[in-house]
This record gives C-alpha cells, sequence and structure tokens, in this order.
C-alpha cells in the first residue's frame, strides 16, 4: 500500500472509533469527499473524491452507447461517463411534483448526458432531490429539487455551506443572481412545473454555463439509485431514508452512502468505499456471513474487512456529539443487515451492478 492509502486507510480507522454524526455523515458526504479530493491532488497530481457509479452511458458517433462511451467533447484518454440506470415505468416529476423524495431508491429526474456530465445524486426522503453536474469540464453546479420553496435555505458545495439567497423568502422567477456575500457565486431558482421548485448553484463560473447546465435536465424520466453495493432485507421497521452517491473521479475510487431510519432517535448508516489504489485492510474480531468483520471499541460500529480495496461500514450507535450512545438500532441487526448486503464481482464495471 502506497503511504497515502495507508494515511486513507488510517484515517478509516481512527474514524471507526470516533464520534459520528448521522446525517452530518450523509448530508455532509460531499464536504468530506471534496477535502479527500483536495488532498490527493495535493500529493497526486490526480483527482479523487468520493464516487457512486450507477450505470454507464457515452456517445459514440452520432448515438448513445449504454454500456461504453465518452462525452462529445472529451478526449480518447479521458474518464468513462458514468449515469445512473433508467428506473423503467417510473415517471419523472414534470408528470408529478409530489414523486420528489417518495423513494429514496430512485432519483425522479436526470441529464442529457451528451450535453453535461454527472458528478454526483443524492435522494432525501420526503425532502429533497440532488444532481451534482458539470458541463464540458466546466465547475460543479448543484442542482436541487423539492416540492416546497421553503427546501431551500442553505447548500453545501465543495465544503463550503452557506445561505444563497439572502434574508427574505427566496423569489423563483428564473433570473440568475449572485450568491449572498460571494463574488462569484451564481445561483438561479425556477419552477420547472406548478407544484416543483428547482435551485440551480455555483460558486464560481459564468451564468451561460450555469443556464446550460440547467438547459441539460430532464424532467420527464427517473433513475435508479444502483450502486456497487446493494441492501439487501432491512431490519424490522426500518426504511431507507437517505441513498447518496459521487462520482468525481470513477474509476479510481467508488462510494454510495445509505441511511436508515426506524423512528426518530433510531438511525443507522451504511457507507461502502472502493479504492483502487488502496490496500486490504485484514484486522478483525468476528465473522458476518463467513467474511471477517470488526466492531469499534465503542461498539457503535461494525465493519466488513479483508476485501480487496473495499471498506463497507455499518454504524447503528446513537445519539453522538460526545454522548454516551444508546444502542437503539442493535449490533444483531446490523450484523444482519451486512450479512445479506451484495456486492458487484467488478465495482470499476458499472455494468455488473445491480
Amino acid at each position: 500500500m502506497i503511504d497515502l492509502d495507508e494515511q486513507i486507510a488510517q484515517t478509516l480507522r481512527e474514524r471507526a472509533e470516533g464520534d459520528v454524526d448521522t446525517d452530518r455523515l450523509l448530508r455532509g458526504s460531499r464536504a468530506r469527499g471534496r477535502r479527500r479530493q483536495v488532498h490527493r491532488r495535493a500529493a497526486m497530481g490526480t483527482a479523487l473524491c468520493l464516487v457512486g457509479a450507477l450505470g454507464f452511458v457515452g456517445v459514440t458517433g452520432s448515438g448513445l452507447d449504454e454500456l461504453t462511451g465518452r462525452m462529445p467533447w472529451t478526449t480518447a484518454t479521458s474518464t468513462p461517463t458514468v449515469v445512473p440506470p433508467r428506473a423503467d415505468g417510473v415517471p419523472g416529476v414534470a408528470a408529478d411534483p409530489t414523486l420528489v423524495g417518495a423513494d429514496p431508491q430512485v432519483l425522479h429526474f436526470g441529464l442529457d448526458s451528451t450535453r453535461a456530465r454527472y458528478l454526483g445524486w443524492e435522494v432525501i426522503r420526503d425532502q429533497v432531490e440532488t444532481v451534482r453536474l458539470s458541463v464540458a469540464g466546466s465547475e460543479e453546479v448543484r442542482i436541487d429539487v423539492g416540492r416546497s420553496a421553503d427546501s431551500f435555505s442553505t447548500v453545501t458545495i465543495d465544503g463550503v455551506s452557506f445561505e444563497v439567497t439572502g434574508l427574505g423568502r427566496p423569489t423563483f422567477d428564473g433570473a440568475v443572481r449572485p450568491v449572498s456575500g460571494m463574488a462569484r457565486g451564481l445561483v438561479k431558482l425556477w419552477q420547472p412545473a406548478p407544484g416543483l421548485y428547482a435551485r440551480a448553484v455555483m460558486l464560481h463560473g459564468d451564468r451561460a454555463v450555469l443556464n446550460q447546465a440547467v438547459g441539460a435536465l430532464r424532467w420527464k424520466e427517473a433513475r435508479r439509485c444502483a450502486a456497487p453495493l446493494r441492501l439487501g432485507a432491512l431490519p424490522e421497521g426500518a426504511k431507507v431514508t437517505v441513498c447518496s452517491v459521487d462520482i468525481d473521479s470513477y474509476p479510481r475510487v467508488v462510494t454510495a452512502q445509505f441511511a436508515l431510519q426506524r423512528a426518530a432517535t433510531e438511525r443507522m448508516s451504511v457507507e461502502y468505499q472502493y479504492v483502487s489504489q488502496a490496500g486490504t485492510y485484514t484486522n478483525a474480531d468476528r465473522t458476518i456471513a463467513g467474511r471477517p468483520a470488526l466492531l469499534s471499541a465503542r461498539g457503535t460500529r461494525l465493519e466488513l474487512v479483508g476485501i480487496p480495496r473495499t471498506s463497507v461500514i455499518a454504524d447503528f450507535g446513537w445519539p453522538w456529539d460526545g454522548e454516551e450512545p444508546a444502542h437503539v438500532f442493535t449490533e444483531a441487526e446490523a450484523t444482519a443487515l451486512l450479512a445479506d448486503v451484495k456486492f458487484s464481482e467488478d465495482p470499476t464495471q458499472p455494468q455488473s451492478w445491480e
């Protein structure tokens, strides 16, 4: 394992022993991914961040290739374009705005992949659906979609959280405005359909790029939240409330995150991460479905180990922030959950993902 990958592995080990807030873990996943990206760029001169790849679409010649290909503006050595696969038979939000967040395993809008590249996406049950994208290699544009104008107060991009509209109720008139308090930030608020509210944000950039990103959105399609890791049977009464993925640096890193909830204070997160140049962590104190596993010192996290270049962690302790954890979801439930997860044989081949 190279020195940098040893540092990454050590960070994961230390995190397993520390206090973690599930909400921050999931909703702040992009911020942590961006910090990792900055550190790895400085050390290796290559982009690296949290990734969750859901499918494979590209352009070859004049038509779409559903398995392999490249964007029109890319070179032969560029990273392949990765998109979430279609959710057949599921309408987009243009047909029914109440679908936003209705199923955290489904994103109810998409992109024209010939015009923009997916960087990541997230669905939070009954709240907001998000896509991060770039246009022709531009800086990240974040699109948030909700059923209420009150869904958009703050936003997080590149690890920075900030207000985008200043004081007062936001105006969804389609105008591109400066982000409050940021010299080069831009925000656009509009209604793609009655009862549907959308926000596009850039930290730096120009209005033409922001409008191009908005023009690449597709409101009449739905996409699945597929990943190299799929959850099996959930604990009794639990539901998936968050599906979050990121595809900035596929295929070097692949990450997927899920949140489960059973009651207001009963939460568990599952995080999968594949790092192509990482080693294989093997320290274990138990087995789960024949796989070696490790329980954290505080007894609130279970990790599957011994999987080449891969980390899978179930965090079931609650609450955190320095308080003693109450095992609302039990170790037995986390064990059963990890025993039933399914892995792709090759995380770098989205065709094999479920």
